[in-house]
């Protein structure tokens, strides 16, 4: 799977890279279909301790599915990020056997 990182208002890190793309890699051990990940990790200005964003599109045949998260850190909104995904695979792949 090709993995794209961005980041918005915050420095790269090589640390977020290596945890996305290990989580990334066990969505697509589990759903195959899965070609492409773009990853943003981003931070906002907000009132609570909740302003860093991570958001996830993922790209296979069909449409695309979008998951985004925010927490106080990139590592928790990450995982929020993943099992939402994980969720949105689970019900596209049921359809996929369905048919």
């Amino acid at each position: 799977m090709q993995i794209i990182y961005e980041y918005h208002d915050v420095s790269a890190s090589e640390r977020l890279e290596g945890l996305a793309k290990e989580k990334l890699e066990n969505l697509a051990n589990k759903f195959d279909f899965v070609h492409r990940a773009d990853v943003f990790f981003k931070k906002e200005n907000r009132s609570d301790d909740q302003e860093m964003f991570c958001d996830i599109r993922l790209s296979m045949p069909g449409p695309r599915i979008f998951a985004s998260s925010n927490s106080e850190t990139f590592e928790a909104a990450m995982s929020e990020t993943i099992r939402d995904l994980q969720d949105q695979l689970r019900k596209v792949k049921e359809k996929m056997t369905a048919h």
